[in-house]
């Protein structure tokens, strides 16, 4: 017996101290604490050994100290183990500090056991005809036994409640370990109690550090793993369909019972059910997929099925599955998804993108049809949202996309382009220009208690069958033929063609030879002068003339709404100034007293600060700003009218006198004059030559004068043409007249020897 053990002692020793050496090599974060629990396993194993292969006292006394140290390094070993086994963390610092000191007083106890006798003593009994030294146990060694089995019973309770309180599929990795140290523990406790003389329980220590080995590192919970997959399966929202080798439905979770209405797992009729269902489906072979749609509209149902083998570990193939997956909201997502990356979010037209991409489609797939591009674009779109607000503005978009919408021909694109621009494929024979002149003529929005007259310009781009596809460069050449609409509010359908194009590219030519222009002074002031009622001169108004090096005299009309479309106006203006100023200081010298009228564009505003502009000039000049002049139309006041009240005020404050161009020529004369201090109106020459064919006209006049002079503002009439106009106006009582009856506009050297020699 002895013999026995002693052989199944050192078998366990090595084996244990081999583990270890793994243990210790793993990678897994739990094998350092089960190297460490090896290690305690393998102490007393081995005093163990020792005391039943002892030839004397001396040496069973030393395998008594190994093994009992062993004993303590043993629980304490199992108590690290499982902490990191339970997912309970690093051991509690109070908790394992309290450890270490019943053990360093279990290791003090024993130092001093030679000497103080605390511990035990071994005495001499014979066993199988050998001599066997047995314990002797004293106070010491009931100490080690109640600190050793104290900490052994704290670590079976919290295997306990991890058992009891784990998940069905993960309580056999506690109570493997559970059972283990019981079986142990009892079998040490009644070697204990028995004082059997050969303790077999080391041999439950050695195969309790090979299960903790096993079980920790290598073991592959396969009931577990068999638990969590059914778990799984039954869990998914996908129905699940197992067939064995045979084709015969084995089981099923419960979405797939729910689907074809299965109860208590009778499998039977799953096949007939599945096809009922889905139609044709192929339950011999494996490896397919298919997506399946019920019903219409929105009741469309998508199903996507897959056919799957099962395999083993050697490959063979041990059955197959058949998932059935509902995909309708991610189908009817991925259809929203779509929608919102083709489509513009506020009118739910084709975006850009999309637009141009259906256009090539449709161009290259229909070369029968004669297509047109169209380009609308909202001409007052900024006043719109300046005056009335960006809810209105969007209002606005809105309705300009329903009206795009709704008279749209069959096979006409259509979509958003820009903010106020929208693009149209147009089939020649589903146009009519002269309905949809008519309108436009007449579109207004209206929301709530506002209304607003919308100007839409729409350009067109007849399409050349045989010219290359450039649907960018289409779209171009259509907003290209809106710049060149003249007259805003009359026209609104214009075509691009070589004649347009001819002129975009002279405007192009004149846009990039206005620098040199102004350097050589191509460019350069006409007067015109403004008289008093008594015929005498009182000012002029300086007029912008271009003597073109090539084509000589050029009209102003062929050139300053090229400039207002480009912005480059401001540039004009800014030169304008300049040469008013350098003559007002010329006339100062000469004392001559006359002012000189300069207009400001609309857009010198969106590119210099003109109030900085103007007093930078008559400051450099040296001027009184009294002489200079300073004429904005009323569609410029209409234009970021809180703004220009506070340009306006600033010119006069600094001591401009401020006129009121074209005066009438607006829907909002009025209300201007209500909250603008203005120093001059300038009435418009269309109402002069309408007052003489209409007695309103001239009634209009009249009361624009009388009022004016109420509001202590002077009037100035330009257009004047007839000494009969003339004194037309001096019987209302205007004080200023400007017009060809007096002098058309001249060089400055011509006005000056007509005025002052």
């Amino acid at each position: 017996m002895r013999t026995a053990l002693s052989v199944v002692f050192s078998i366990l020793i090595i084996a244990l101290v081999i583990c270890q050496v793994f243990a210790r090599r793993s990678k897994k974060p739990i094998g350092r604490a089960v190297a460490f629990l090896l290690a305690g396993m393998a102490t007393p194993v081995l005093g163990n050994l020792i005391i039943i292969t002892a030839s004397n006292q001396l040496i069973a006394t030393i395998g008594y100290y190994v093994y009992f140290l062993g004993m303590d390094t043993a629980v304490y070993s199992i108590w690290f183990f499982m902490h990191d086994y339970c997912d309970m963390g690093k051991p509690k610092r109070v908790y394992n500090t309290l450890i270490l000191v019943f053990f360093a007083v279990d290791l003090i106890h024993y130092i001093l056991n030679p000497f103080l006798h605390l511990s035990f003593a071994t005495e001499q009994i014979m066993v199988e005809n050998r001599a066997y030294y047995r314990l002797v146990p004293y106070l010491g060694q009931a100490y080690h036994r109640v600190f050793c089995y104290g900490l052994f019973f704290a670590i079976l309770i919290v295997f306990i409640v991890k058992t009891v309180k784990a998940s069905r599929v993960y309580s056999e990795k506690y109570w493997v370990m559970l059972f283990s140290m019981i079986c142990t523990g009892a079998v040490e406790t009644y070697y204990i109690f028995s004082r059997q003389p050969l303790d077999v329980s080391m041999i439950g220590f050695g195969m309790f550090g090979l299960l903790v080995y096993f079980f920790a590192l290598h073991y592959r919970p396969l009931k577990l793993l068999d638990r969590m997959l059914a778990g799984m399966a039954s869990e998914m929202p996908e129905a699940l369909f197992f067939f064995d080798r045979s084709g015969r439905c084995i089981w099923s979770n419960d979405p797939g019972r729910k689907l074809i209405g299965v109860s208590n797992e009778n499998y039977d009729d799953v096949k007939d059910d599945l096809r009922f269902l889905f139609g044709d489906i192929d339950f011999d072979s494996s490896g397919w997929v298919k997506r399946i749609t019920l019903g219409t509209g929105e009741d469309t149902q998508y199903t996507y099925l897959a056919m799957r083998s099962v395999v083993d570990d050697k490959g063979k193939v041990t059955g197959s599955y058949l998932s059935v997956r509902d995909i309708t909201d991610e189908q009817r997502e991925m259809k929203r998804e779509m929608y919102r990356a083709t489509h513009d979010s506020l009118t739910g037209l084709y975006t850009k993108e999309y637009l141009f991409e259906n256009i090539s489609r449709r161009l290259e797939n229909d070369s029968k049809t004669d297509y047109m591009i169209g380009y609308i674009e909202i001409a007052n779109y900024k006043v719109i949202n300046d005056v009335f607000g960006r809810k209105f503005g969007e209002y606005t978009i809105k309705h300009i996309a329903d009206f795009i919408s709704k008279n749209a021909g069959e096979n006409t694109l259509y979509g958003r382009l820009s903010g106020e621009a929208f693009g149209l494929l147009i089939d020649k024979a589903d146009f009519n220009e002269e309905m949809l002149e008519e309108r436009l003529e007449r579109f207004t929005i209206r929301d709530d208690n506002l209304e607003h007259r919308i100007l839409i310009h729409f350009g067109i781009y007849d399409i050349d069958p045989e010219s290359e596809r450039d649907i960018p460069l289409f779209f171009d050449s259509a907003r290209l033929a809106t710049t060149m609409i003249k007259d805003t509010y009359q026209k609104h359908i214009v075509y691009y063609d070589d004649k347009l194009r001819n002129e975009i590219i002279h405007n192009q030519l004149i846009s990039n030879q206005l620098k040199d222009a102004i350097a050589e002074r191509q460019i350069r002031p006409y007067l015109q002068p403004i008289v008093d009622s008594r015929g005498m001169l009182a000012g002029a108004e300086a007029l912008v003339r271009w003597i073109h090096p090539d084509e000589g005299f050029m009209n102003p009309g062929d050139f300053i709404p090229v400039f207002e479309r480009n912005g480059l106006i401001a540039e004009v203006d800014r030169y304008m100034w300049r040469c008013a100023c350098e003559i007002l200081s010329e006339w100062k010298k000469k004392e001559i007293g006359s002012f000189i009228s300069v207009n400001i564009s609309p857009k010198d505003f969106y590119y210099m600060d003109v109030v900085s502009e103007l007093k930078g000039l008559v400051e450099e000049f040296g001027i009184d700003p009294v002489k200079l002049r300073i004429e904005i139309t009323e569609t410029a006041m209409m234009t970021d009218s809180v703004d220009i009240l506070k340009l306006v005020s600033g010119l006069r404050e600094y001591g401009f006198i401020v006129e009121m161009d074209d005066f009438g020529s607006g829907y909002s004369s009025l209300n201007l004059l209500k909250d603008m201090d203005i120093d001059v109106i300038k009435i418009d020459m269309q109402f002069l030559r309408d007052s003489e064919r209409n007695m309103k006209a001239g009634t209009i006049i009249k009361s624009i004068i009388n009022m004016s002079e109420e509001l202590g503002i002077d009037t100035l009439t330009e257009g004047v043409e007839t000494a009969k106009q003339f004194e037309k106006l001096y019987a209302m009582g205007c004080k200023l007249y400007q017009g060809y009856y007096f002098s058309k506009p001249v060089p400055v050297e011509d006005f000056e020897k007509q005025w002052f020699d």
